[in-house]
């Protein structure tokens, strides 16, 4: 029998861990609709970087108390590595979307949860139970309903959006491994002094005019950008990420529905299929934690 005290402590870490995927995705949203409208007039180095420089004046306003653990530089070996990772995907994601169909980009991004189970398993040791793989591949069946790519994933450059979602899932693996020793804050604030010297490289190799009507933008994908990171840490921290990552698969319905309010995109019964099946797909995962958490706590 699980002891009586910690029972309600486990129910409370997956209760939390969920609520923190949901505001880690929908700033992630707030992050894509700000770098999209940069992506109008800027490089999209140049949001790279934009969005690390807004992140620096946040951390200075809000994020003084945690300079003293930075200063410690705890696994500072790993939080370079995880960064430059990170920061390679972005670089290669990049260059997928501007040679390959969208569509087609998204199908092979959404590769991610299946890496991330992956060196959940080879890395962290996490088990790979049934509810998580069928939610994993439930997940990745909805977002190909969704975007039904063409003939364009045969394109060379897909090789690097391929690349790109493993490195993003290698990346959450180490934001993990990163909690267990930093706090979320440390982690995110480390994430903006690495990336931001790396960003102002890539930006200045192609550089274009910024006016007045950018900086709103800027404001909008850097704090989402902070936001999401800070959030995606907070969960990652109170549950594996084989559980939490699938459930990232609803970004897509929901960049679906952003997208259609916003930029009057198309959205049709496509969305709505791909999307349920993800919905139930994460619901039975969801359901069977539960479960066996409440089985633990007896």
């Amino acid at each position: 029998m699980a002891d009586s005290t910690t029972a309600p402590a486990r129910r409370s870490d997956f209760a939390q861990g969920l609520i923190w995927m949901a505001l880690s995705m929908t700033a992630f949203i707030g992050m894509s609709v700000g770098s999209r409208e940069m992506a109008e007039t800027l490089s999209i180095r140049q949001v790279l970087f934009f969005r690390a420089l807004v992140g620096l004046f946040v951390i200075l306003a809000v994020g003084r108390s945690l300079f003293p653990e930075v200063r410690r530089a705890a696994q500072l070996r790993l939080h370079l590595a995880r960064n430059v990772i990170h920061f390679t995907a972005q670089y290669f994601w990049t260059i997928g979307v501007v040679l390959l169909p969208l569509a087609s980009v998204f199908a092979l991004e959404f590769t991610m949860p299946i890496w991330v189970t992956l060196f959940a398993w080879l890395l962290l040791r996490e088990r790979l139970t049934g509810p998580r793989l069928l939610a994993t591949v439930g997940g990745f069946i909805g977002v190909m309903v969704i975007v039904r790519p063409g003939i364009g994933m045969v394109d060379p450059a897909a090789a690097l959006v391929l690349i790109a979602a493993a490195g993003y899932g290698l990346s959450l693996i180490l934001v993990k491994r990163l909690t267990q020793h930093c706090s979320p804050g440390a982690i995110v604030v480390w994430m903006i002094l690495i990336q931001l010297p790396l960003g102002l490289l890539a930006a200045l190799t192609d550089w274009r005019p910024v006016a007045v009507t950018d900086v709103p933008w800027m404001v909008v994908a850097g704090v989402g950008a902070l936001a999401a990171h800070y959030c995606q840490a907070q969960a990652l921290r109170r549950l594996d990420a084989s559980i939490l990552i699938p459930i990232d698969f609803l970004r897509v319905p929901m960049a679906a529905v952003v997208g259609y309010y916003f930029y009057a995109e198309a959205i049709d019964l496509w969305v709505f299929l791909g999307g349920g099946i993800i919905l139930l797909s994460n619901f039975q995962a969801v359901m069977a934690e539960r479960r066996k958490a409440a089985v633990a706590a007896r």
